[in-house]
This record gives structure tokens, sequence and C-alpha cells, in this order.
């Protein structure tokens, strides 16, 4: 992999249309009154380099349209999910409503009848707008909604969703917003606040029942992504959070970082009244309803286009030009490919072993991608190279396929080197 040196850091600020002089032999100090990342946080190999250098060339300059930034959030700005973390927390505080008519496939359009049948008969019991019992001895229900989301099987195996365009939608996540119908955005922010305070206060590595299950118990803010998102809004960049975790949970979390709720875009679903249904709102020419786009792989692009650039809906899929793209982009997964690859200046990767980003970040075909260790509980150096040239690549029906450049060609197969 290539990493972003004093020619890079030369060549990014040309293509920005800023005038530089030639770099000195030694870094030169940042212009006067310019935020410095903090020295004492670690980062890998010149990473730090890299980003304050974006930050330099930023500072100072004259009023206008504000760069953009945008933030992945789950195991981007913090260490594990706030997804998961408010779905572990429902089921432990029996918050889950029971679904109309005690049919489950009103909650997701991609849910199976294998998977409707064995919710139903799992957590038949409630009446249909009342909570479930999903805390008590009893650990059926728990284990059945746990299964469905997690592992998007039910307890005994059976395939629990099905349809979805896998570029623009991942059921399982989705279901995550659809578990909170019924609720309105005040119950789910307190929701949030709960779980949030419980995975700070509890000890890194901590592990919480939900049904039967051990699940993970705790969640840590990344200080290098806190003090790169101040530096950032320091700077003068308009610093967003797009997330595939529902948004009025994501809203709750991002304050901790210093970004506003009104800068955060996630997982949006339609209301009726002040309640949330099991629809979502809709992107790039696709309507209102329970196939809408969410913020996922190319529906990150969507909404960013949508929501930050103010593009018209029917072209929100679309590339656009530099103008109207983010400068930087920070990302763990492939969830975040899309918007990722359009960042015009640097893109971080988080390195998760997610092997379609990788392909694309360790490849580094512009210069432009940035890959570091996740800044906790770091994973080991993967053994085998990633699969770019056969298999990294999901199509949107699922299938497997060579990952390949904007320019057509196939990435060769790639070496972990960033752990």
């Amino acid at each position: 992999m290539r990493t972003l040196g004093r020619a890079g850091v030369l060549g990014f600020a040309l293509s920005l249309g800023l005038t530089v002089a030639p770099l000195p032999a030694a870094p030169a100090p940042a212009p006067a009154g310019c935020p410095t990342l903090d020295r004492t946080l670690p980062w890998h190999g010149e990473n730090r380099a890299s980003l304050q250098a974006l930050l330099d060339a930023h500072c100072g300059r004259k009023p206008g349209r504000r760069p953009v930034a945008a933030f992945d959030w789950d195991n981007t700005v913090i260490r594990n999910d706030v997804g998961d973390a408010t779905v572990f927390w429902l089921l432990r505080n029996d918050k889950v409503l029971q679904p109309p008519g005690r049919d489950w496939r009103a909650t997701s359009a991609y849910l199976t009848d294998a998977a409707a049948t064995a919710l139903r008969t799992a957590c038949g019991a409630a009446e249909p707008g009342t909570p479930l019992v999903t805390s008590g001895p009893d650990t059926r229900c728990a284990d059945e909604v746990l299964s469905v989301y997690a592992q998007a099987k039910t307890t005994s195996g059976a395939t629990a969703f099905a349809g979805a365009d896998l570029r623009r939608a991942e059921p399982g996540y989705a279901w995550a917003a659809q578990l909170l119908a019924g609720r309105t955005d005040a119950e789910v922010a307190a929701f949030a606040a709960a779980a949030r305070a419980e995975n700070l206060a509890a000890p890194v590595g901590a592990t919480q029942r939900v049904g039967s299950r051990q699940v993970t118990g705790w969640v840590r803010y990344y200080d290098q992504q806190r003090d790169l998102i101040g530096a950032l809004r320091q700077t003068g960049f308009d610093v967003w959070v797009v997330s595939a975790s529902p948004e009025p949970v994501v809203r709750v979390w991002a304050a901790g970082a210093g970004i506003p709720a009104d800068r955060v875009i996630g997982i949006r679903n339609v209301h009726k009244g002040h309640r949330l249904t099991y629809a979502f709102e809709g992107c790039g020419g696709v309507p209102d309803g329970p196939t809408a786009p969410i913020t996922y792989i190319d529906g990150k692009r969507c909404w960013l286009n949508k929501v930050v650039f103010h593009v018209p809906d029917r072209r929100a899929f679309e590339r656009q030009p530099a103008a109207r793209r983010p400068v930087f982009a920070a990302g763990d997964s492939t969830t975040d490919l899309t918007f990722l690859a359009d960042a015009t200046a640097l893109r971080l990767v988080v390195n998760r072993n997610k092997a379609e980003l990788m392909c694309h970040a360790y490849d580094n075909s512009d210069g432009r991608w940035l890959v570091n260790p996740m800044f906790l509980q770091p994973l080991p150096r993967r053994a085998t190279p990633y699969p770019c040239g056969t298999t990294a690549h999901t199509a949107s029906d699922g299938t497997p396929g060579p990952v390949r450049r904007a320019d057509g060609t196939v990435i060769p197969d790639q070496l972990d080197t960033a752990f």
C-alpha cells in the first residue's frame, strides 16, 4: 500500500486548487491559529502527518462553501456498534412491541415466511402494540429476535431475510430500526441514552446476557477520532455522520463527539403522527416505503447527496462532480465503500478486515487512501490475502465476484499490512 508522503500531500493540495510552496525537508509548523492533532494519540505510519496536512491546507481559506467531512459511526468513531447496543437494551428491558396482528411479516419486506413463523411462535403471547416479554426466564422470544437480527437466521437455522438489493439495503441493519416501530423519537432517544450509559460504564471486553446468549456489553469512543473531528470542525469543515444505525440512536451518541443532531444521517423511519413506522424515507427516486434504500453502501452516497449536497432526488445515486462530494471521509466496512471512494482528498479506513473495502484501500490506486488498525483492540493480521481478484465483491443479488477499480480493471489480491 502507498502512503500519502510529502509528494502526495503536495498533490492533493494542488488538486484542491490551492497554491502551495515546495515542501521543506523538515515538517513545517501549522499556520498560526490552526488546530494541531494531539501528538500523544498514536496513529499508524504517516497517517497523522497526512491528516495534519489536510487540516493545514484548509485552515485560513477564504469564506465560501465549507468543505465536507463525512464519518461512518459504528466501529469508525467508536469501538463496537450502537445499533447492537440499542437492540440488546430493548430486549433486556421489554421494549420491543408486538407487531399488528402478531404478523412479523409487517416488520420487514425482506423477512422470510420461516422467520415470521418462528417469531410468531416464540413471541406470540403479547397483544399487538404491547411490549414483548424478552427479559424473563423464558428466553424463547429474545433468542428468536436476536438470532434473526444478529445471524439473519432463525434459531433452527432457516434463512431470515431474502430479496434485498444488497448494495442499497442490509435487512438486518434495517430491522434494528424497524424494531423501534410504535415508539416516538423521544422514547428512542431515552432508550439510546440508557444503553449508552451502560455501555460506556462497562469495562472494555465486558459481555451482557440477552435471552440465553452472552453478547458484547461495552462501547468506547476512539480518542483519535474525537480529536480529528474537533480539529476538522475548528478548521472550518462541515462534519457529518452517515450511519447504518437508526438515526435517533446515532444522534444521542454523536453528541459525545461534538457532532450536532442536525449533522447526523442514519436510517430514517417514516413517522405516522409522532411514532416511527416500519417504512423508511425514500431516496434516489425510490418513494417512502418498506423497500426504500437505507444508508448502506450506495445508499450512503444517495443520502449524503440528498441531505448534504442537495442533489435532486432522482440523481442522488449518481456520483457527483468534485465540488459536490466530501473532501474527507472515514469508514470501517464495505458498508462505507461508495461514499469513501467519493471523497476527493483523503479516505481513512479503520481496518476490520472487510474484504471489498480493504481491496480498494490497499490497492490505493490514486494515493488518497489511508489505512489504520482499530485504535482499541486491533485485529491481528489477516493470514491470507484478500481475494480481490475473485470473490471479494458482492453484487446486488449477493453473487460474489472480483473487485474492480473505477476504470473497470480488476484489483489483484491484496496483503494485509496495517494491523
